[in-house]
């Protein structure tokens, strides 16, 4: 795959998981008529609720990756499901936030449970404890696209460069970071961190985003992106749902890696100095 076209697609979630994988269908679709070989969603995907319980839960394999898998071979894509909340085995009490991709053949290729967990009190009132009904997942993940490797991660992992350091070394070239920005964080930082991630690892990355939500939530600020390896914006979405599409130039990025060789460059052999 020297080139690869992307949808990342733009959601307003909420709680009737029905409704939610109908405009997840008809977005799909739409990326699919328009050329896309890998279609991205956002965090928590198929039901977004405030506050969440075990309820919310399935299982991997369940109804939602059971429909876009359906889904994904019927129009011949990739599906990344973005994340879903993920029913734990028994001696875990609480969910996972886990995100999955699926091939053209409606197989389930890789998953990855949400590491870095939203514990936050913002400046207007908003208290988020995440951690309160979601367990942090215990493995950095990459994988296979067809011959691009990709790696994962999910909305506040994109506060911790660290991780995606790690990403870039174990060969990602494509990274998605599925997310449900708040308002008040977007607005201030969720352009500016994407490009980053991009930028200081010269990878492609697709960033679908939760935008508004019904009455009770607490809103998303969404700006869907895909971002190239110079920290281009390459697409980005308008305030509604919908999908944004970009052609990815893979021998690109090489040339890029080649000729501005920053990841060869860095010096991990210095101690650090602590001068008083």
């Amino acid at each position: 795959m020297s080139r690869l076209r992307v949808g990342a697609i733009q959601l307003a979630s909420g709680p009737d998981r029905d409704a939610n994988l109908l405009t997840i269908t008809r977005l799909i679709e739409r990326a699919a008529a328009q050329g896309c070989q890998v279609v991205g969603l956002p965090e928590v995907a198929n039901l977004r609720a405030e506050p969440v319980t075990l309820a919310h839960g399935e299982s991997i394999p369940g109804p939602t990756t059971d429909a876009l898998a359906a889904l994904a071979r019927r129009l011949g894509v990739w599906v990344h499901a973005g994340s879903l909340l993920e029913r734990a085995p028994e001696a875990e009490p609480r969910l996972f936030n886990t995100s999955v991709l699926i091939d053209p053949d409606g197989e389930v290729t890789a998953t990855y449970r949400k590491v870095h967990l939203f514990d936050v009190d913002l400046s207007d009132g908003s208290r988020f404890r995440e951690s309160e009904r979601v367990a942090p997942g215990d493995a950095v993940v990459t994988t296979r696209l067809g011959d691009v490797e990709v790696g994962l991660s999910i909305c506040y992992d994109l506060r911790f460069p660290e991780l995606y350091r790690r990403l870039a070394d174990g060969g990602a070239r494509l990274i998605f970071i599925p997310a449900a920005f708040t308002a008040v964080t977007g607005r201030a930082h969720w352009d500016i961190l994407v490009r980053a991630r991009a930028i200081e690892n010269q990878a492609f990355v697709v960033a679908p985003a939760q935008i508004g939500g019904p009455v009770g939530l607490s809103p998303c600020y969404g700006h869907s992106l895909i971002v190239d390896p110079w920290g281009v914006v390459l697409a980005e979405a308008p305030d509604e749902q919908t999908v944004v599409v970009a052609e990815l130039d893979v021998a690109a990025l090489e040339r890029v890696r080649a000729e501005f060789p920053s990841l060869a460059h860095r010096r991990l052999d210095q101690p650090l100095a602590h001068v008083s």
